[in-house]
């Protein structure tokens, strides 16, 4: 299904279609603050594998990233990070960040195996917020990829929803997506480490 939804004001009813069919397995394609997503409920420890069947990788070489509402998700998968580093939190969330800490055992068993860190991003996107707000936990995350030359990422829902309606439940066209994809920040060993320079920059934040 391909389900239009307006970011500035995000439709309840829709939303909570989306919401169900997350909490009953279902995979979902919906838009952030950088690209377009590929997610699954966190708790659902089926949906992540075909997650990970549809990316060709296995659950425990996955390096996803988990959508939360706001920072007081955050403290349920990662472990407690000091006032400094939440003070940056506060002032880059929402936003196009991914931050990597040291992970809590909530984190699906399924992800965790061979890791011990887990990225956390608060899109500055009223739907993918939205989205998580209602169903009550984050959404394990990958980006949609374009096998494009030139693009890297897959920007117009259209198209994404011609490629993955068959392996998807629902694909929300949110408006174009962006090109560039997050800038990933590890956090894990009390420094900040950009991984990946992406769409935020990192002193802007500091």
């Amino acid at each position: 299904m391909l389900l239009r939804i307006y970011p500035e004001n995000p439709n309840e009813k829709a939303i909570q279609e989306v919401v169900d069919v997350l909490k009953n397995g279902g995979l979902i394609i919906y838009p952030t603050d950088t690209v377009y997503g590929l997610g699954c409920d966190i708790t659902n420890q089926k949906a992540i594998e075909k997650i990970c069947q549809i990316r060709g990788i296995k659950p425990e070489k996955a390096n996803f990233s988990f959508i939360c509402h706001d920072l007081s998700h955050i403290s349920e998968y990662v472990k407690p990070i000091d006032t400094s580093v939440f003070r940056m939190l506060k002032k880059a969330l929402p936003g196009p960040f991914t931050f990597i800490f040291s992970a809590t055992n909530k984190v699906p068993k399924l992800l965790s195996s061979n890791k011990k860190t887990a990225g956390i991003r608060v899109p500055d996107n009223n739907i993918a917020r939205e989205i998580v707000k209602q169903l009550g936990n984050p959404i394990v995350s990958t980006s949609i990829r374009d096998e494009d030359e030139i693009l890297e990422y897959s920007t117009d829902p259209e198209l994404i929803y011609e490629k993955y309606k068959d392996r998807v439940d629902i694909v929300i066209d949110g408006g174009y997506g962006g090109n560039i994809a997050s800038t990933v920040i590890d956090c894990s060993n009390g420094d900040f480490n950009v991984i990946r320079q992406g769409k935020g920059h990192l002193q802007e934040i500091l």
